[in-house]
C-alpha cells in the first residue's frame, strides 16, 4: 500500500520534541502493536541521549530511572525479539528525510560496508576479515550499506550484514543467531547489487553510483550496474587491466601484454595495468580542485581523467569509459583508480565531484558512529543486529532533519537536539549535554502522547 507523503514540518520554528512525536508516528504507522510503537520511541530517544555506550542498560537505566529493571526489559524486547521490518523502517526515514535534502545538486548512491571490531566469535557474522578505510585485519562484523548523498548531507537507505561463508553453511550456528532462512551466502558486491535492485524497485532515482575498490574491482558488479541502468564511479585496484591505445602513441612499457584479438574485432592491442597508464601521463595531465569545499579539503591532491577500455579476462576489451587517478602530493597517501560509465561529455570536474562523494559518506558515517550509537549493540542475534543498525539510522535521520532544517533557513549546520551548538568549554559542555537529554526526554514524552491518542 503506498502510504501518504510524510507531514514535513511547514513551521520553521516548531519545537524538536514536537516534531519528534509526529516523525515517530510516522514512521511507526506499519507497527500495529501499541508496545512496538512505544518501544521505537523510547529507543530512539534514548540512542540521542549524551552516554558514552548507547546500549539496552544505559539507556533505561537514563530514561526511566524509577522502573529501571521494567524499561530494560521492554527495550531489549523490541530491539532483539519483536517482529517488525527493519527495511521497511529504513523506507520510512529516507521518506520523510531525503524530500529535505534537496539544495538542487547532483545526487549519488555511495556503496560502501562499515566495520564492528568484535570480541570473540559468537555474534552473528563474526569472523577474521577487512574493514574500515584502512583495510585492518580482524574479528569483525561487516555490514554492506547504500547511501543517498550530496555535497552537503547524506543518508542510509539500506543495510545488511555480510555473513561469511563458513557462518552461512553453519546451520547450528545460523539457528542460534536466528539468521532468516531466505539469507544465503552472497559476496558483499552480490549483497550490493540486491540492494540497489530492491531501491530501483521501490522507485529511488537513478543517480550515479559511487563504489569502493572492494565492490568496483568485481566485473559483475560493474556489468550489474550497467544492467540496472546505473552510471557508476567504481574504485579498481592499481593492477586493473586497460587497453594501451589510452596511451596515445605514447612509449609502452616494457611488461605491458599483448591482449588477443577474439572478441576485438580482429585487432591486437596490447594491455597495460592502470597503475602504469597513470605513470605514463605527463605531469600537466594532473589537475587541482581545490574549488570543492563542500566535499573535503582538497589541499594536496590531484587528479587525471582519461578515456579507457577496461580489459575483462585475456581477450575482450569493454566500451570505453572513463579512468579518474586520484594522487596527492604526499607520495605516502598514495594513489586512487577509478573505471566510471559516466558519459563521454562528463566534465572533469563532474567527474572529480562523483569520485570525491566518499569524503561526504566518511564524514556523516563518523557521525551516525558517535551520534547515535552505531556500533553499540551487544546482542549476537541477527534480528538485534539489524533493528538497533535501523533504529539508529532513524535517530540520526531526525538529528538530520533538524541540521537541514537549520541548514534551508541559512543557520549554522548544527547536530543538535535542543538548536544548541557544542561548545569547547567543559562547564558549557556539560550543559550541552544536559540540553541534550531534556530534549531527548521532552521528545520521548511528546511520542508516547501522539502514540496514545492513536487508535489502537
Amino acid at each position: 500500500m503506498t502510504t501518504p507523503p510524510p507531514p514535513t514540518p511547514k513551521d520553521p520554528h516548531a519545537e524538536p520534541s514536537e516534531e519528534f512525536g509526529r516523525y515517530i508516528s510516522h514512521l511507526t504507522q506499519g507497527m500495529r502493536r501499541l508496545d512496538q510503537r512505544m518501544g521505537l520511541a523510547a529507543y530512539c530517544a534514548g540512542l540521542m541521549l549524551p552516554l558514552a555506550r548507547k546500549c539496552v542498560g544505559p539507556m533505561a537505566a537514563r530514561l526511566d530511572p524509577q522502573r529501571a529493571d521494567s524499561r530494560h526489559q521492554s527495550l531489549h524486547h523490541f530491539i532483539a525479539k519483536a517482529e517488525w521490518s527493519d527495511e521497511g523502517l529504513l523506507a520510512l526515514v529516507a521518506e520523510w528525510v531525503t524530500p529535505m535534502m534537496d539544495f538542487g545538486g547532483s545526487t549519488w548512491l555511495v556503496v560502501d560496508d562499515i566495520g564492528f571490531p568484535k570480541r570473540g566469535n559468537h555474534s552473528v557474522g563474526v569472523t577474521r576479515q577487512r574493514y574500515g578505510a584502512h583495510g585492518k585485519r580482524d574479528n569483525s562484523q561487516v555490514a554492506v550499506n547504500v547511501w543517498q548523498a550530496n555535497e552537503r548531507v547524506s543518508l542510509p537507505l539500506a543495510w545488511q550484514l555480510y555473513l561469511p561463508k563458513h557462518w552461512a553453511d553453519n546451520a547450528v550456528g545460523r539457528l542460534k543467531a536466528g539468521v532468516p532462512e531466505e539469507i544465503r551466502f552472497a559476496t558483499k558486491p552480490q549483497i550490493a547489487l540486491q540492494q540497489l535492485r530492491r531501491l530501483m524497485f521501490e522507485g529511488i532515482e537513478r543517480n550515479c553510483v559511487w563504489a569502493d575498490i572492494e565492490y568496483g574491482v568485481d566485473p559483475a558488479f560493474r556489468r550489474g550496474l550497467d544492467d540496472l541502468g546505473l552510471h557508476y564511479m567504481a574504485g579498481v585496484g592499481a593492477n586493473t587491466l586497460v587497453g594501451s591505445s589510452a596511451l596515445n602513441g605514447a612509449q609502452l612499457m616494457s611488461d605491458a601484454e599483448v591482449l588477443g584479438s577474439s572478441g576485438d574485432s580482429g585487432t591486437a592491442e596490447r594491455r597495460i595495468t592502470v597503475k602504469t597508464l597513470a605513470n605514463s601521463l605527463p605531469e600537466s595531465a594532473f589537475q587541482e580542485y581545490t574549488g570543492l569545499s563542500q566535499l573535503a579539503d582538497l589541499a594536496g591532491f590531484r587528479f587525471a581523467t582519461v578515456r579507457v577500455r577496461a580489459a575483462v579476462g585475456r581477450s575482450q576489451l569493454l566500451p570505453t569509459q572513463w579512468l579518474v587517478v586520484e594522487c596527492h602530493r604526499n607520495p605516502a597517501q598514495g594513489r586512487r583508480y577509478y573505471l566510471s560509465s559516466l558519459p563521454a561529455s562528463a566534465q572533469p570536474e563532474q567527474l572529480v565531484r562523483s569520485a570525491c562523494i566518499r569524503f561526504r559518506v566518511q564524514r556523516d558515517t563518523s557521525d551516525l558512529l558517535q551520534a547515535t550509537g552505531l556500533g553499540h549493540y551487544e546482542g549476537r542475534g541477527w534480528r538485534g543486529f539489524h533493528h538497533h543498525a535501523s533504529v539508529s539510522i532513524a535517530a540520526y535521520g531526525f538529528l538530520l532533519t533538524q541540521r537541514l532544517r537549520r541548514m534551508h533557513r541559512g543557520l549554522p549546520d548544527q547536530y543538535t537536539l535542543p538548536g544548541l551548538a557544542k561548545p569547547e568549554d567543559e562547564t558549557l559542555a556539560k550543559a550541552y549535554r544536559d540540553a541534550i537529554e531534556r530534549g531527548a526526554i521532552e521528545s520521548l514524552r511528546q511520542a508516547l502522547l501522539q502514540l496514545n491518542s492513536r487508535p489502537r
